[in-house]
């Protein structure tokens, strides 16, 4: 079974997560800040992920404790559940639309993380979640996850859709990427380790 269970306390945060790879899409998400439970929830639907999050921050503050060590913790989760790596497909792709936006999600699970999100600004309006923290999060998942993540927005004006269908083309690459071939053997790397 590909699953974790992560907890991360600090004076900011007391996170409890449970990730399942090879799951059904099945999802309860507590993370405080509505809009990220929408992301999170659709994420795991659409990954076939089981995930459960329960997260307490000093959302008092402002989101960004909550929002980036949620990014750390799913990070963590992420890269215990694939264990030794062997026989996954390693490379994936997702695209998806949303109405007006269109977004292209790119990841390796090399072992090496790299992110590369396109473009880098989006100008938005005063909202609880911003272009800003969307980018926060993905840096602390790709980071702690230790993967090489490349997202393009190719279209888009409405940030909830924009921020949703890469939400969505995030989960269908890492979906694929996760995946196990029985036809491969070992680990998919000709120079036997990936990092």
């Amino acid at each position: 079974m590909r699953k974790a269970k992560i907890k991360r306390i600090t004076k900011e945060v007391n996170i409890e997560l449970e990730l399942k790879l090879d799951g059904k899409g099945e999802y309860k998400v507590e993370s405080g800040i509505g809009f990220l439970n929408h992301m999170l929830s659709l994420f795991a639907k659409h990954g076939l992920f089981d995930l459960k999050l329960k997260a307490r921050g000093d959302l008092d503050v402002d989101l960004h404790h909550t929002n980036e060590d949620i990014g750390i913790t799913l990070g963590e989760a992420f890269y215990k559940a694939l264990g030794k790596r062997k026989k996954i497909e390693r490379f994936g792709t997702g695209f998806v639309c949303m109405d007006e936006a269109l977004v292209r999600c790119i990841v390796d699970l090399s072992g090496r993380s790299f992110l590369k999100v396109k473009p880098k600004n989006i100008p938005t309006p005063k909202v609880t979640y911003s272009y800003s923290h969307f980018k926060q999060f993905l840096k602390a998942f790709t980071d702690h996850a230790k993967i090489n993540l490349h997202l393009d927005i190719l279209e888009g004006e409405d940030l909830h859709h924009i921020l949703e269908a890469s939400f969505k083309a995030l989960a269908l690459a890492l979906k694929e990427a996760s995946r196990i071939n029985p036809r491969k053997k070992g680990l998919p790397t000709t120079k036997g380790k990936l990092d």
